[in-house]
């Protein structure tokens, strides 16, 4: 069932209280029964309920829906809210472009991870990139998280959260000696090492240091993620990890360089994964390597398993953490692995679903050949559309009876690659305030201030608690640190 099946019909024209629209006798709802326009008729618009409910085509529906983010994402009545707070009103105090994410979310995200490993020596990592703002990585530090960074500036962060080095683990095919000592000088738990030519410089640094550095080789197990090529990571024609064949004479190496020590070893096949099988193949030839180095005399502490498991932006149906970490801990227990301390990285699955980003509708512009809704985000803003050409879901923040149109949803940047969403169907006016779904992961993270565009602002919200967690760039702040040449 895709995402935004209904669940009950409420409109008292219902004559079967089925959820189903075949049953209901709304025309929009026999029209389309989809989330947001993902699923639509072949005709550009759809007529108004003449029942006066509100349409599931616009997101104004004679039935309920869920959305990605639910519970905590929601309409109640015409408002759509996050928690307990109107994001329509959010955009209005604070302006827009606007992320917005909920800590209740990201913990209840993170439950089934630690639910999953109680009794068994574990440590849960949030992966930085996908969210580094500073609350976000304070939540998962008071939680008991550790972190896995990629870069010098994410430890910094880390350690500005308040999160202990000693749980950080540093990964990266591209680490720079001054990153490597700082990461040594702050007692970083380890280093995931990519290639025998990173592992020779740790080495050198942690010698001239005179520091022990711990290391877990990443190793590429070939094995297809089934995601997209751009976040794909466990291939040989990746750059990412040490090839399967080469890994057993990398540790032999490693196991004989000064200021290196072998504690575990590392396995990550992408991102936004949705199904198990490739984890488990993966998670197969990890032991299978395990199983070879301790044969070599070389012992491996820990097995760092990776991340990437997906969230639904549309119809997707990925395992449950605990589900996908449940059939893990099967395999490992049968191979008798289960005595081993295991490291997790996820990142867009504790956050992704947490976050919106809100945009004002500046103009409508239809057109002979595509109708465009014009907002105040561009690709600066939120650049996984343009990027990777990924469908986010767009609704309403205010719904209301009427029409539906089909737009283009595209912002301000001059760029025709600058979109947000592609035949989206909306009832939609100028002044509208539009969530973009799912925007938690992979959203400010990867902003940028292309057309000398300030960056949005960020907040937190609780129940109906908010804080500002990020103040928006002034365009001051865009050229503070150029200068202008000599006279």
């Amino acid at each position: 069932m895709p995402v935004g099946a209904p669940r009950e019909a409420v409109c008292d024209k219902n004559t079967e209280q089925t959820g189903s629209p075949a049953h209901h006798n709304c025309p929009v709802s026999r029209a389309t029964w989809a989330f947001a326009g993902r699923l639509r008729p072949k005709r550009a618009a759809v007529p108004a309920c003449p029942y006066r409910c509100i349409c599931i085509h616009t997101l104004s529906c004679c039935i309920q829906m869920t959305l990605p983010g639910s519970p905590f994402l929601a309409y109640q009545g015409a408002d759509l809210k996050l928690d307990d707070v109107s994001l329509r009103d959010l955009a209005h105090e604070h302006g827009s472009p606007l992320y917005v994410y909920s800590r209740r979310s990201m913990l209840a995200a993170l439950a089934p991870y630690q639910r999953a490993l109680v009794g068994r020596p574990h440590l849960v990592c949030y992966a930085v990139k996908a969210n580094s703002n500073l609350a976000v990585l304070q939540v998962f530090a008071k939680a008991g998280c550790g972190f896995d960074i990629v870069s010098e500036g994410e430890l910094a962060r880390v350690l500005a959260a308040g999160g202990e080095p000693g749980k950080v683990v540093f990964s990266g095919v591209g680490k720079t000696r001054s990153e490597i000592k700082m990461a040594l000088e702050a007692g970083v738990r380890c280093f995931n090492v990519e290639s025998t030519a990173e592992l020779e410089v740790i080495s050198a640094v942690a010698t001239q240091v005179g520091q022990t550095a711990k290391v877990s080789l990443r190793v590429n197990p070939d094995v297809d993620a089934g995601t997209h090529p751009y976040i794909s990571t466990g291939l040989k024609g990746n750059k990412f990890g040490v090839a399967h064949e080469l890994a057993l004479s990398t540790y032999k190496r490693a196991a004989t360089l000064p200021g290196i020590k072998v504690v575990g070893i590392d396995c990550h096949i992408g991102s936004q994964i949705t199904e198990v099988s490739p984890y488990l193949d993966a998670l197969d030839r990890v032991l299978d390597l395990v199983e070879a180095i301790e044969l070599a005399g070389i012992p491996i502490h820990h097995m760092d398993l990776g991340g990437g498991l997906g969230i639904t932006y549309t119809d997707e149906t990925p395992p449950t953490a605990d589900a996908l970490i449940g059939a893990l801990l099967a395999k490992i227990d049968a191979r008798g692995h289960g005595h081993r301390e295991l490291v997790f990285e996820p990142g867009r699955s504790l956050v992704g679903n947490a976050g919106v980003m809100l945009t004002e509708v500046l103009f409508l512009k239809p057109g002979e050949q595509k109708n465009f809704c014009i907002v105040d985000a561009g690709m600066n803003d939120l650049m996984r559309p343009a990027l990777y050409e990924a469908y986010m879901g767009i609704v309403n923040t205010q719904t209301r009876a009427g029409d539906t149109s089909q737009w283009d949803v595209v912002g301000p940047v001059c760029e025709s690659g600058d979109w947000l969403g592609r035949d989206r169907d909306l009832n939609v006016q100028a002044g509208d305030v539009l969530a973009v779904l799912s925007a938690g992961a992979y959203g400010m993270t990867m902003a940028s201030n292309y057309n000398t565009r300030g960056r949005a602002a960020e907040l937190m919200v609780d129940g109906d608690q908010v804080w500002v967690v990020r103040e928006r760039e002034a365009v001051a702040d865009l050229f503070k640190l150029e200068k202008l040449l000599p006279n």
